[in-house]
């Protein structure tokens, strides 16, 4: 199930330290999101995806976050990982397309085995322009800006908001399909990527995360009253 042109796709994670972590509760911020019109969920770990794909139809971006102190890749690091969140019914798989060492085959081998044993599209995470070359260059499906300000060659971005810059370079540059991810806390922004010409936009902490929502309300409340 493809993701839609113009669609915005609300990422629904929950780390272990959320109180709204678990299959439960992301199930029902799928619902949510559905409910107020997202087109696409991007879900972390297998139960989380079995729990969201019994609650919705909308086509689910799924990834499998594998921490390792070894290496700097976490997200869909190897293919047994990409195929747990197949098999859970994910529709896309997402992984972390960087040239950046990871605890599995090179990326260009595992987009290939995702494609071809699973039949499953890709959703390549970037951060830079050429990365999301080489990322189309190896079969990935979607092309998105979700690693910029993460990586250490692009960190000095984390701080400036989305990388509208990286985002408009790309669409300009491949023939797939562009997503713009990441910073984007703000429908004016989700508004100008379009404008930009992403293919869809996905949102996550500013819609789904309300612990960051509450603390970003409070800074602001603090700042007044200091």
């Amino acid at each position: 199930m493809p993701i839609l042109k113009g669609a915005l796709v609300v990422s629904c994670q929950a780390r272990a330290d959320n109180p709204l972590h678990g299959p439960v509760h992301m199930a029902a911020m799928a619902r949510a999101a559905e409910a107020g019109g997202a087109s696409g969920i991007r879900a972390n770990g297998a139960e989380d995806v079995v729990a969201i794909r019994a609650a919705t139809a909308l086509p689910i971006i799924g990834i499998s976050k594998v921490w390792d102190d070894r290496f700097p890749v976490y997200i869909t690091p190897g293919f047994d990982d990409a195929a747990q969140i197949a098999a859970a019914g994910a529709d896309i798989i997402g992984l972390d397309a960087t040239g950046r060492p990871r605890n599995g085959e090179p990326v260009e081998r595992l987009i290939a085995r995702i494609r071809t044993e699973l039949g499953r599209e890709v959703f390549a995470d970037i951060a830079t322009l050429e990365e999301g070359r080489a990322a189309h260059a190896h079969g990935a499906t979607y092309v998105a800006s979700t690693l910029s300000g993460y990586t250490e060659e692009t960190t000095a971005r984390k701080g400036e908001g989305p990388d509208l810059e990286l985002l408009e370079a790309l669409v300009a540059a491949l023939p797939v399909p562009v997503v713009a991810e990441g910073r984007f806390d703000t429908p004016e922004l989700v508004a100008e990527a379009f404008r930009r010409g992403a293919h869809a936009v996905v949102v996550g902490t500013a819609i789904t995360n309300p612990r960051e929502i509450t603390k970003k309300f409070v800074r602001a409340a603090q700042a007044w009253t200091a």
